[in-house]
């Protein structure tokens, strides 16, 4: 096989089906919730069987993590500064535009929304632990660098810092600025080296 041929394979039609049902996917979410995606409706939206669609995601609650993690490791990138204050408030600043957007928003709300059945709940639940397994690499980086201490909860770090920017989106609906990242960041360091 030619270096061409390699090249015109790579992602090929399988990706480029992954990538449609699941932006298929997140527009269904963002417009009307999560509870009403349905396999049926994205396979249509998003040209394809809807055998297809179950071939690979077995079930619609396989699919909204698919999509839904897809799309936060693209938007929300783990940043590696050097120094853990500035990879928080990269990483919070990253959180605050994708929030601020109006996909991002609508997507956080359906996801608050959503209905909590056990396939659901289990789906909104692998969603958080593989973000926060993602995340957690710029705690453990200021950990070996002596940073903060070693015995400093990664879990409880990241959700002291990604909590206030969410309660402002869905429930008091305030805006996220430029400082507020900075200053979430500061406050949360205060306390992680007491």
């Amino acid at each position: 096989m030619s270096e061409e041929q390699v090249r015109r394979r790579t992602g090929g039609r399988s990706a480029r089906v992954r990538q449609a049902v699941l932006d298929a996917t997140l527009q269904a979410m963002a417009e009307h919730g999560t509870d009403a995606v349905s396999i049926p409706a994205v396979a249509r939206q998003a040209g394809v069987h809807e055998t297809s669609v179950y071939r690979r995601w077995g079930t619609r609650e396989h699919l909204v993590i698919d999509a839904l993690l897809t799309y936060s490791q693209l938007q929300l990138a783990i940043p590696d500064t050097g120094t853990l204050r500035e990879d928080l408030i990269a990483f919070a600043g990253s959180l605050s535009d994708y929030l601020n957007s109006p996909f991002g928003k609508a997507l956080a709300r359906s996801m608050a929304t959503a209905d909590d059945d056990q396939p659901l709940a289990e789906s909104r639940e692998q969603f958080w632990q593989e973000r926060l397994d993602l995340a957690r690499i710029m705690i453990d980086r200021a950990v070996a660098r002596g940073e903060i201490p070693k015995d400093t909860d990664p879990a409880l770090a990241l959700e002291v810092l990604i909590a206030p920017l969410h309660f402002r989106v869905l429930l008091t609906r305030r805006p996220l600025d430029a400082h507020l990242a900075g200053r979430l960041v500061d406050v949360l360091l205060d306390g992680l080296i007491r």
